[in-house]
């Protein structure tokens, strides 16, 4: 996915004060000292999508502060069990405190990575910067084709990627199955958009969402039959040993699974820090009470909350399904 080269020189940047001086590039014509980003992107349009996330955490002080520091997430409401993160008054980040959980170890079923989808790629070159001059450890950076990405891991151990996507009208399909790759990422080229000697990234864009959500699973056509077969998303990518990408609507992937580090993996520990759940919002009543019809012929009878309808995967993260 990256190499210790790369991840040196975006340190390299922000350490130095006469890296690409002055150099504030528009994408489009925009000029990247605007206001940030607020139309929602393409992932936050089709007829499902992520909404928020909730991580159980040990030490809920500093993963707060960890995530009001790297996305500059306002926090909308707090007390000693539970913080939620968001921009604009949106949900997007739960951290339910469980000061006495074990840790989730990384070989079983769980959290791949969370992924934040900045609205632009400007939006995207500002973060960087923000993130580099603050000295923030970043595990990689990928080209995916569809999308640019930067990956992290928080305090606890949750992974974390922060991206910006294409143009969908970029993106090459081959029938249903879109490309992908992991390529070298162009960090030049992207922060060449902005001015890299000082941090502009000073609030969260109000368009920022959780793009899609990244999971380990114990195996994938299991998961596949839970999250294609019963909550009705479609296979955008397929092939590569041990993964597979589901979206709506033509999204690249609302939703990874992969095996690389927990095949055979059997139910979580819901006492572990870690996951605990993920939405998906869903704009079309039609189509919770589909996917109740779905789970029940299957058995599954669920868990009827505000709004919608909790249910277990196989490995037992919740997913909730909410109307828009």
């Amino acid at each position: 996915m990256t190499t210790r080269r790369q991840v040196m020189k975006l340190a390299a940047f922000a350490a130095s004060q006469t890296a690409l001086m002055g150099a504030v590039r528009a994408e489009g014509g925009v000029d990247p000292g605007a206001a940030a980003s607020s139309r929602l992107p393409f992932a936050q349009q089709t007829p499902m999508r992520i909404g928020a996330a909730a991580l159980r955490v040990r030490d809920l002080g500093k993963m707060r502060t960890y995530y009001t520091d790297l996305l500059k997430l306002d926090t909308i409401r707090a007390d000693k069990t539970e913080v939620v993160l968001g921009v604009d008054g949106v949900a997007l980040l739960h951290l339910i405190h469980r000061p006495d959980a074990p840790l989730e170890a990384q070989t079983t079923a769980g959290l791949f990575h969370t992924a934040f989808l900045m609205p632009s790629r400007a939006d995207f070159a500002r973060w960087l910067v923000h993130a580099a001059l603050a000295r923030t450890p970043f595990d990689g950076f990928a080209d995916h084709h569809v999308s640019e990405a930067s990956y992290l891991t928080d305090p606890e151990g949750n992974g974390i990627e922060v991206y910006s996507d294409r143009p969908p009208s970029a993106w090459k399909w081959t029938g249903d199955m879109v490309t992908m790759g992991t390529d070298q990422l162009d960090i030049d080229n992207i922060v060449a958009q902005t001015d890299t000697t000082r941090d502009q990234y000073h609030t969260a864009p109000k368009a920022l969402r959780i793009g899609h959500m990244h999971l380990r699973v114990g195996d994938v056509a299991r998961g596949r039959n839970f999250y294609e077969g019963l909550i009705g998303m479609e296979p955008t990518r397929l092939g590569r040993p041990g993964v597979a990408f589901l979206s709506s609507g033509r999204y690249h992937h609302h939703i990874g699974i992969n095996t690389w580090q927990s095949a055979g993996s059997g139910p979580r520990n819901a006492q572990e820090t870690g996951l605990a759940w993920f939405s998906l919002r869903i704009a079309d009543d039609a189509v919770i009470t589909d996917r109740k019809r779905r789970l029940a012929a299957a058995g599954l009878s669920g868990e009827s909350i505000a709004d919608g309808i909790a249910i277990a995967d196989p490995w037992g993260t919740q997913v909730r399904l909410v109307k828009a």
